[in-house]
């Protein structure tokens, strides 16, 4: 039976018009299987502009649009959780406010949630300046059991295109302010509850590769969330001794090489990439 659909997207101050309103459209309008809500969570204050590009979308839906509006900028953890309590609808497929959906995402996704996963993701294309600037096509492991070896040492779902069961996500203990690897764990604590999980390999979202994307996934702030990260896994015992020890040094290594080293290395190691 059709099951109904809630849209998540979190905007914040840093957003820019133009791509909330791409992103926005192409998540809902554009689709051949719209969602049935959309859920904006507005983290902290934003400029005119961009406020009143929220209400002209929430105006101009087909679909009705919750608006959340929080004081102020808790982070993308908290700013998610604050949104799940405003979905209707179990199943809640996320959105960032600066990529594109597929016209065809949802009507992708949806038969396969409905057949009974929990949690569902997909390929992505990264673009740069512009949309046919593709610079690559991450492609994610597709059987559940490649899905749990390579969650052990890398993050197996593409956070922008996934779907799932709301209900379950709240189970766990939701996002939490866990920041830089909020998804990454919350995907480790609903694969340990016993998650059905599954990916598509077809790219269904358009990422943006944004200016010092590569830049931001090093530094001594990522590493420290790596490690603490790593810790939360042994805690629920995500992970043993030897991969702790393993992702201790691969991934927390990686936060520490140089820029140039650390593209190679995310496109060959840490992500899948297939151009």
């Amino acid at each position: 039976m059709p099951e109904q659909l809630s849209l998540l997207l979190p905007v914040w101050a840093g957003d820019r018009p133009d791509f909330l309103t791409e992103a926005f459209r192409s998540t809902v309008q554009e689709q051949t299987r719209m969602p049935d809500q959309v859920v904006i969570v507005r983290d902290g204050p934003v400029g005119a502009d961009l406020q009143a590009r929220i209400d002209e979308l929430a105006a101009e839906s087909p679909v009705p649009v919750e608006l959340v509006l929080l004081e102020r900028n808790v982070g993308l953890g908290p700013a998610l959780d604050a949104g799940l309590e405003a979905c209707k609808h179990d199943v809640v497929a996320r959105m960032d406010a600066d990529d594109i959906s597929l016209p065809h995402r949802f009507a992708v996704q949806m038969p396969i949630i409905e057949s009974g996963v929990d949690l569902l993701g997909s390929g992505l294309i990264e673009f740069g300046t512009h949309r046919d600037d593709v610079v690559g096509t991450r492609t994610p492991p597709i059987e559940p059991i490649d899905i749990l070896i390579r969650s052990r040492f890398a993050d197996p779902f593409n956070h922008p295109t996934v779907v799932y069961r709301r209900d379950l996500v709240r189970a766990v203990g939701g996002y939490t302010d866990f920041a830089l690897m909020e998804d990454y764990l919350l995907w480790a604590k609903m694969i340990v509850a016993g998650a059905r999980v599954a990916n598509v390999a077809e790219p269904l979202v358009c990422y943006r590769v944004g200016a010092g994307a590569y830049a931001r996934r090093g530094g001594l702030s990522q590493l420290r969330a790596e490690l603490a990260l790593q810790r939360r896994f042994r805690k629920i015992r995500f992970i043993s001794r030897g991969m702790y020890l393993r992702n201790v040094a691969i991934r927390g290594g990686y936060r520490l090489v140089p820029e140039r080293v650390r593209r190679l290395a995310y496109r060959k190691v840490i992500a899948t990439y297939r151009t």
